[in-house]
Formats: structure tokens, sequence, C-alpha cells
């Protein structure tokens, strides 16, 4: 019988030599070359006042490795990351030993502010000296995740007074029944059960008055609307994802194309992503050049946001919701939608009825009338009225015809409540001077724009793939715009470290 040597495992003492546990081309290794040797540490030095008095406190340098090397694990959490520090030599030999309990570490992360910023910009400016930024092509893309928020203490002031004013109402209630049964025998475990769901209920109501004291106004969005406010994390913001609704942040990057380097990194509390363009195109004014091209999702796509970039006078491909039906490569996509979702799609299915188009009525050559799919004459009632900007034919059914017909159903969304069926026909621009939706188009339609859309998804997506997949973040653990801002840019500076890492930083 073959015999072979024998395997140790569990506990065993050995000499350990931190130096040699960081390896030379590791991520590691140039995480720690880059923090001891190019950041600029002072600003975190500033906020100690222990040179003369107080305990001696850990050094940001060792937090901050820490921290992104937990990051770059897939550890997020404060009471792991210290575990790591305790049991994992990688771990004992980059923070030297320190072991900092896991309140020290989240009070670094939460109150770290700014400075992550700036600590940001300086990973930019080695990559940008090591050659890895090219500035030929920018990808813009978010991803909405989690945030520390419940999704359940959401709503408007309207809606938190209403809940207020049922707690107050249960709250009477509860104290009337109480002082009813004080001259009557009752079971103590009853009373003492009683007196616990009362103290919920008083806290309940006394922080909806708090929170409704501390924001007398709602919430409010870009056009005026009014955004759900969040008692939990009011920054935050319900937002739709191909999943569910979240209660969460969004997270921006942009992306350079030749190493995928994130030169710009944000958390914004809003789903709509039309509003986070320009702060992007903003932040990155300093690094592109006059033939930097942007590129961007559908999402950013408004007639707003392209008229601002043809005013700045750069260079971007932005497509319209509809690119992909004008895209003969995507002529299959159909067949891909009627496959299976690997992952659980709590997306609702839709209710809305399918009713003939406009397509399905034929219009007579005079255009006077128009015949309906079940062969009846609807009769024009406008010939120059204009929708969406484009001007249209209007006819409408008679009452006699549309009221008996058995095609109600197929034809009218509430048959129910609608008698007769209305349908229109756009003719053309009122306005014939072409938008910058509609020059847009014609950029994406051409060769180049189809190229730039391939070069994008090459270019972003496999960021998030890193940072969702890889690097396991799912959610924001933190609290507020600019600490979900922070956790953001240093998941973002981890990967700019890890891609230095990967093209012989420090070696």
């Amino acid at each position: 019988m073959a015999r072979f040597k024998p395997i140790h495992k569990g506990l065993k003492l050995l000499p350990v030599d931190f130096d040699r546990q960081v390896i030379p081309g590791s991520f590691e290794y140039a995480l720690c070359h880059l923090v001891d040797r190019e950041l600029d540490l002072s600003a975190f030095h500033a906020r100690y006042r222990n040179d003369v008095e107080g305990a001696s406190a850990f050094d940001p340098a060792v937090l901050i490795k820490i921290i992104l090397l937990a990051y770059s694990r897939g550890i997020i959490h404060s009471r792991k990351i210290e575990a790591a520090c305790r049991e994992n030599v990688l771990f004992i030999a980059v923070s030297g030993d320190s072991q900092p309990h896991f309140t020290t570490l989240a009070a670094f992360v939460s109150n770290m502010g700014d400075l992550v910023a700036k600590l940001f910009a300086q990973v930019l400016l080695i990559c940008d000296r090591q050659g890895l930024i090219g500035r030929e092509m920018f990808a813009i893309d978010g991803v909405k995740l989690p945030a520390n928020a419940s999704k359940a203490k959401s709503g408007t002031r309207a809606d938190y007074q209403r809940q207020l004013d049922r707690m107050e109402l249960a709250t009477t209630q509860m104290l009337e029944k109480h002082k009813n049964a004080d001259t009557a025998p009752t079971d103590d475990a009853i009373i003492k059960c009683e007196a616990r769901k009362l103290e919920r209920l008083q806290t309940e109501a006394q922080q909806l008055r708090d929170f409704l004291k501390k924001n007398p106004e709602d919430r409010k969005g870009s056009k005026g609307s009014i955004r759900l406010s969040n008692r939990t994390d009011n920054e935050s913001a319900k937002m739709a994802t191909s999943k569910g609704v979240v209660q969460g942040y969004t997270g921006v990057a942009t992306v350079d194309e030749k190493t995928q380097i994130i030169v710009d990194a944000q958390a914004h509390g809003t789903g709509s992503e039309q509003e986070l363009l320009l702060p992007a195109i903003k932040a990155t004014a300093a690094l592109r050049h006059a033939n930097t091209v942007i590129t961007a999702d559908a999402g950013y796509h408004s007639e707003a946001n392209l008229n601002a970039l043809a005013g700045q006078q750069v260079d971007a491909y932005v497509p319209d919701n509809g690119y992909r039906k004008r895209d003969e490569r995507y002529s299959d996509q159909y067949l891909h939608a009627a496959k299976p979702d690997p992952l659980w799609n709590k997306a609702k299915p839709s209710t809305k009825s399918k009713c003939f188009k406009s397509a399905d009525f034929q219009l007579a050559d005079d255009r006077s009338h128009c015949i309906c799919p079940a062969g009846k004459r609807l009769y024009s009632n406008g010939s120059n009225c204009t929708i969406k900007g484009y001007v249209a034919l209007k006819f409408s059914g008679a009452k006699q015809d549309c009221v008996p017909c058995e095609r109600r159903k197929e034809c009218l969304r509430s048959p129910e409540k609608t008698q007769i069926r209305q349908v229109s026909f756009l003719q053309g621009k009122r306005d014939t001077r072409e938008s910058h939706v509609d020059l847009m188009k014609v950029k994406i339609d051409s060769d180049a724009g189809r190229e730039m859309i391939t070069r994008r998804f090459a270019t972003v997506e496999p960021v998030f793939g890193n940072l969702r997949g890889n690097k396991r973040l799912h959610r924001f653990t933190l609290r507020g715009k600019t600490k979900v801002d922070g956790q953001w840019k240093l998941y973002c500076m981890m990967h700019n470290i890890e891609k230095l890492a990967n093209h012989g930083y420090a070696r």
C-alpha cells in the first residue's frame, strides 16, 4: 500500500516573518508600498490630539491597509475584518499584528468623510504616472445597491402624519384600557406584555414626531416632484431594479478604456440616472482632453443631457432605449427573453392589456376616416393636432358601432368604462428642426456609434462584475450620502490599486 507524507491541520506553532508573507507582485504588496511610500496621510494625522495626553491610537496607514485588503477579499463587515486580523496570517502581517477592535474599524470608515476623495485622487495620479489612463474613451455607468435603511419606513410627510395619528389614537385607547383594568383583577404577565406594547408604541410615535420636526418639508425630485423620505436614512431613495425595488444608493463610475481604471466615483441617493450624467462629466473635466469620447448607458439619455453635452462640446455617444430595435445585431434577442431567469426575478409581471394599435387601423386615402379591425368606420375629430411634438390625425368611433362590438376587449384597455375607441396617426414633427435626440439617434446608428456601444460594454461592465461578483459588494453598510459615497470610493480605489498591482507597480 502506498505511503504518503503526513499533512498537518489545525493549530501549529510556527515562527513567522511578517515581511515574507507579503509577496512582491501581489495586491497586498502594492497596497503596502502605496500606503507607506506614496500616499500623503497628513490630513488623517491632523485629526489626532494625543501627542501629550491620551492613549496611543492605531496608525491610520495600518487601518487603511486593513480596510482595503478586506474589501479586496470580499470582506465588508467590521466584525469579520477584526476576526481576520486575529486569525489570518496575511492580515496579521499587513497590520503588523495590531488587531484593532471592530468598533475602531467601523468608526474609521464611517468618519473618513472627504478624506476618501483625496486618497482616491492620489491613487489616480499614480495610475496616470504609470501610464494606465489612456483618455481615449470614458464609459459612464451606475449600479443600484441597497443601503443600511428600511424600505418599509419610506413615505411622504403626509404618510408619516397619518401613521402618527393612528399611533396616538392607539396609545390613547391602550391607556384608557389600562385605567379601566386597574379596578379588575388581571394576570401580571398580561399587564407586563401590554406595558411593553405601550412603551414600544410611544417610542415609535416619538421617533415620528422627531423626524417630522427635523424634516419640515418633503424631499424634492429633479423636476419639483415629491420624492419619498426615509426615516432610517433620509438621503437614500427607493429605486427600481430588475430584481425588485430596493432602498439604497446608485454608485456611478467613470471608467477609462485603456486598463479599466475608475477615474471618478460618486454615490447618489436617487434612482434617476438622467440626473447623474452631468455631475460625472463635470468631475472628469480635468482628466479629459479635446478628443476624449464619452459613452454612457441608455438610462442617461435625455434631451436636456444631450443639449448640455453639445453646449460643452463633449463628443458623446448616449443611446436611446430603442437603439436595439434598430440594430440587426439584436434581432434575435427575443429568443433569449423567453428563457427562464437564472436569478430570482421579483419583478411583477405586466398587467397591461394588449390592445389594437394605430398600425392595426387602416387610414383612408383621403384621410377622412379610418377602418378598425372589426370593419367599422372611425370618423375624424381633429386633423391638425399636436401629440408629443408631432402633427397628428385623430379619429373616434361611433357609439352605435363600438358599444355592441364583440372585439371591445381587444380594442379598449377598460371596456367596462370606455364606450368608444379613439386612435391617432402621427404625420411628422411639428418643429422641423432636428433635436439633439434625433441627432444622437443618427450618431448611434452609424458604424462608429455601434462600435462605441460595444466598447462601452467591454470597458465598464467588467468593473461592476469585479466589484459585485468577485469582491461581493452587494449592499452599502453605512447611512448618509457622505458616508456611502466614501465607502463607494474606497471600493473603487481598491479596484484601481488592484489594476496597479496587475500592471507591475512596485515590483
